[in-house]
């Protein structure tokens, strides 16, 4: 009979690790973010796409303004006024109800926050126009989160496709010129050397016509990187003592994404924006059900990206 490795027992049990230790959990806080995934289809089809968006990937399908209202009239019954409202994809321009999406968020006073490639669905006619409409009426509340995952050229193609460097940044000068508020989203694992990064997407911003302080971890956002089938360590109710975190700052403890798979008859909730496919952080169709329960880190990325590499997708 085969044995199994302990890589192999890792990341199995919800609440125990490979090698008997209870697994680390977060504890639900309080909405601080609230991410719709608009769906995975995506104009290109990068090297690393933790979500795997494409061309031709329609898992999650996109979100239309009926599966969006619900969500916002549950955050309004809370009575705790505004939040931040990530719009994530796929490429989020790519939903046809985009712009309809963005107007309800805003309209009800939260602040959005939405990651785009600034690439060809982006400028369209018709987005560039409701764009410049929403940015005369909120513009103070909108933030465009641009994915360049370098500063140069060809690390950036590298991953993207040859040429996409390019036509981002004629997005991102377009936003530039028309005083979008805008962020970029780059790569640790492209640079090992966090200052020349953002020295290097300094310059691009200066060069752009951004008004982006590339000092600012909220302007210049650099995510740790998520390999499928990587094997970072188990997180333990121990870890957060030894590594010195707190629990309370992971995603999970105050962020939630809404998702519409693929032939399902209504959207869901699941604990984070990372792991869209692991059916166990799937956790229901209400804010309600989905906060309801501690959430068990029992995924690689959990460790990866959150507990030891410190990141987050909000701002």
């Amino acid at each position: 009979m085969a044995h199994t490795t302990l890589i192999e027992q890792k990341f199995r049990d919800p609440f125990v690790t490979a090698k008997g230790e209870p697994r680390g959990s977060v504890d639900w806080r309080g909405l601080k973010t609230l991410w719709l995934n608009t769906g995975t289809l995506c104009n290109i089809e990068c090297a690393n796409c933790y979500i795997k968006s494409s061309p031709t990937n329609d898992d999650l399908v996109f979100l239309r303004i009926g599966d969006v209202t619900p969500f916002l009239d549950e955050i309004d019954g809370l009575g705790e006024g505004a939040k931040e409202i990530g719009i994530t994809g796929g490429e989020p321009f790519m939903c046809p109800d985009i712009l309809k999406i963005m107007e309800a968020v805003l309209e009800r006073g939260h602040t959005l926050l939405l990651l785009t490639n600034a690439m060809r669905p982006m400028m369209r006619p018709r987005i560039r126009e409701g764009l410049l409409g929403l940015q005369a009426r909120f513009g103070d509340r909108m933030t465009l989160r641009v994915s360049m995952d370098h500063y140069a050229v060809d690390l950036h193609d590298e991953e993207r496709g040859e040429g996409s460097f390019d036509i981002a940044c004629e997005g991102l000068a377009w936003l530039g010129e028309h005083g979008f508020d805008v962020a970029i989203a780059g790569r640790q694992a492209l640079t090992d050397d966090e200052p020349a990064a953002r020295a290097g997407y300094g310059a691009l911003s200066r060069r752009l016509g951004l008004g982006l302080d590339p000092e600012d971890p909220r302007a210049l956002v650099l995510f740790p990187e998520m390999v499928e089938g990587d094997e970072p360590p188990e997180i333990t109710t121990a870890c957060w003592g030894i590594l010195d975190v707190d629990p309370a700052d992971m995603m999970c403890a105050s962020q939630r994404m809404v998702v519409r798979r693929k032939g399902a008859g209504r959207a869901t909730v699941t604990a984070c924006t990372l792991l869209a496919y692991a059916p166990e952080f799937e956790l229901g169709e209400t804010l309600e059900e989905a906060t309801a329960d501690p959430v068990q880190l029992n995924h690689p990325w959990c460790a990866s990206f959150c507990v030891l590499g410190g990141g987050s997708c909000s701002a």
